[in-house]
């Protein structure tokens, strides 16, 4: 269960400055990040620790982390706005 002070913390911290970001961050947060397990929501924090224009580069694919978990987290949040 996700208590209502990581849900807001997750929300500042999902709002990068950079709108592209925003859009896909901040919902994704709101919406689904209550309903990941525990796994998943340690590796979206970790996403969270990234550099804005590397989020930036993996969420507009132009490129993929070198990390294939956090790749994994950048899929499932694409996934959400645009569904196969």
């Amino acid at each position: 269960m996700v208590d209502d002070v990581e849900l807001n913390r997750l929300y500042w911290h999902s709002r990068r400055g950079m709108l592209e970001l925003d859009v896909l961050l901040v919902p994704f947060v709101r919406e689904v990040y209550p309903t990941l397990n525990a796994e998943d929501r340690d590796l979206y924090r970790k996403l969270l620790t990234c550099e804005d224009q590397d989020m930036f580069g993996w969420f507009m694919q132009r490129a993929e982390s070198e990390d294939p978990e956090l790749q994994r987290m950048v899929r499932m949040i694409l996934d959400r706005v645009q569904p196969k």
